[in-house]
């Protein structure tokens, strides 16, 4: 079998480094792609990983450290001399920054802050300054703006001089003099245009732009919905002042993601990667909810306690009591699941909710019906066509009890400000537990005239 790119990579650095073949190291790294670098150093261990950053190229040293994660890139600056450090700052881009500097104790942030040249600087404190999970935090300001008076030529022009430090060439941000957003411009159009055709001629005036406190996931819907490359950030009074790009979306994207499916898991969601959480982090990111649902079930312990005398007259109704509390739970699920997924993607709404509980409740009773004729049989096997009745109407109401739980939860949750995420299976499933019992056991001494 043909090994992966980085695992070759991997094997020649260990390879060379423990030769201590530093030419040949050096030759080897810088010409790497950067993300297989990347691979190799988050495989290395700290005191080897600084040796190595330190051979590669300066502009490939600068690549390799802006596709680290936070918590690489702060390990390498712990052991960089002042200047080198700078220059690893200086090279990445404001929100890569950004992103770096709100990992980190403030102390050692500010620190680093005084590290970057004054207009720098004044990029970092000012993204910093907005509310973490705003679109403000992701944005750069690295971005190309021109006036409508200018002549495509005169755009293109200004392209090449002032271009190299834009985070993306896509499009160019057409601004008034008070730097007002006017309209949004493909570089492709300018391109295929008259060199004295004047840009104003190509605007439209439509255009789509973010606010600086709108959420991250507001952001991600806008990027879903209009398949953008870029999308400007504006103030109250339609400054612009920055842009951030489809790549942000799609690291938020991933957090998002894995955020829900930690709660919907009832995990609490963890702040760093799965393999570099430490065994505390994973007891602490766990026990908390396993703890309150052991405290939620002896609920449903009660309820078994308080039908006790019927269990005691039809012991053929233990038989079920499993089958149907979990067949509860996982239509539950199923129907929670659903109802969080669209939440994040935005198809659903909170004045969805009486439209969406009627088509469960159809559903959910199809669904119990049909789950219902199979208990049917085997309660008529196990103890007459009267037990196989109990059991049929019990995982009817059971089936449906769950589900309407599931769809209804993650609305109630929303309502109260909460994450739907936080309705989690294991939720729903203890929801469904503490009702359940009773329910079933209140049709069968109904039924059975216990």
């Amino acid at each position: 079998m043909k090994q992966p790119a980085s695992a070759s990579l991997n094997a020649q650095v260990r390879q060379l480094l423990g030769a201590q073949d530093w030419s040949g190291l050096r030759a080897l790294m810088g010409g790497a792609p950067a993300a297989q670098l990347v691979e190799v150093l988050e495989d290395t261990a700290p005191h080897e990983r600084i040796l190595l950053y330190r051979l590669l190229p300066r502009a490939k040293a600068n690549e390799v450290f802006d596709a680290l994660g936070p918590d690489q890139q702060t390990a390498l600056l712990q052991h960089m001399a002042h200047d080198e450090a700078r220059l690893a700052l200086t090279a990445l881009s404001p929100d890569d920054r950004t992103a770096l500097f709100e990992e980190m104790p403030s102390a050692v942030a500010r620190k680093l802050i005084d590290m970057l040249p004054d207009d720098q600087r004044a990029d970092a404190y000012m993204l910093l300054n907005y509310p973490p999970d705003s679109v403000g935090r992701l944005m750069t300001t690295q971005y190309v703006r021109v006036r409508p008076s200018w002549s495509c030529g005169q755009v293109l022009e200004h392209i090449r001089q002032y271009g190299s430090d834009s985070e993306t060439l896509w499009t160019v941000y057409v601004v008034n003099e008070r730097r007002q957003l006017l309209d949004d411009v493909r570089v492709r159009q300018i391109l295929i245009a008259d060199p004295d055709q004047p840009l104003s001629t190509l605007m439209d005036g439509q255009f789509v732009a973010l606010h600086t406190h709108q959420t991250r996931e507001q952001a991600v819907s806008l990027f879903r919905k209009y398949d953008l490359f870029a999308i400007p950030v504006v103030d109250a009074d339609n400054v612009i002042l920055g842009i951030v790009t489809a790549d942000d979306m799609l690291s938020v994207d991933e957090e998002e993601s894995t955020e829900d499916f930690h709660k919907l898991g009832t995990v609490r969601p963890l702040d760093m990667r799965f393999t570099d959480a430490t065994t505390y982090d994973l007891v602490r990111s766990r026990v908390g909810w396993l703890l309150g649902l052991v405290a939620v079930n002896v609920f449903s312990g009660a309820g078994i306690a308080y039908f006790e005398d019927v269990i005691a007259r039809m012991v053929p109704l233990v038989f079920f009591l499993p089958l149907l509390i979990d067949s509860g739970g996982n239509a539950g699920s199923q129907s929670v699941t659903l109802t969080v997924r669209a939440f994040a993607t935005g198809e659903v709404h909170m004045r969805d909710w009486p439209r969406l509980l009627l088509r469960e409740a159809v559903l959910s009773a199809l669904l119990g019906l049909s789950m219902a004729a199979v208990v049917f049989v085997l309660g008529w096997y196990r103890g007459g066509w009267l037990l196989g009745v109990a059991v049929g109407l019990a995982m009817l109401a059971v089936v449906m009890m769950g589900s309407l739980v599931g769809q209804i939860l993650p609305f109630v949750l929303r309502a109260i400000g909460m994450d739907p995420a936080t309705a989690g299976s294991p939720l729903v499933t203890s929801v469904a537990d503490i009702v359940g019992v009773p329910i079933y056991l209140a049709i069968a001494s109904a039924v059975l005239k216990l």
